[in-house]
């Protein structure tokens, strides 16, 4: 599956996969990004830093893990 800027939930879940354990609150948005384009999934514009398109997935990406601690 291809991974666009708009997909916060897919690529949080793609993060949570490959950085496991890793509380997403403490990532800094230079390496949110990094990561981001990294997945091999990530097909979209690799120049695009606007932080409320970081913050939106790194929301996701908190949530979801939240919602795993949650249920433990």
């Amino acid at each position: 599956m291809e991974l666009y800027w708009e997909d916060d939930y897919a690529i949080a879940l793609a993060l949570n996969r490959v950085h496991p354990g890793l509380n997403p609150l403490n990532v800094k948005w230079a390496t949110l990004h990094q990561w981001v384009i990294e997945l091999p999934e990530f097909m979209d514009d690799k120049t695009v830093t606007a932080h409320y398109v970081l913050e939106n997935i790194q929301r996701e990406w908190y949530e979801e893990v939240a919602s795993h601690e949650s249920t433990v």
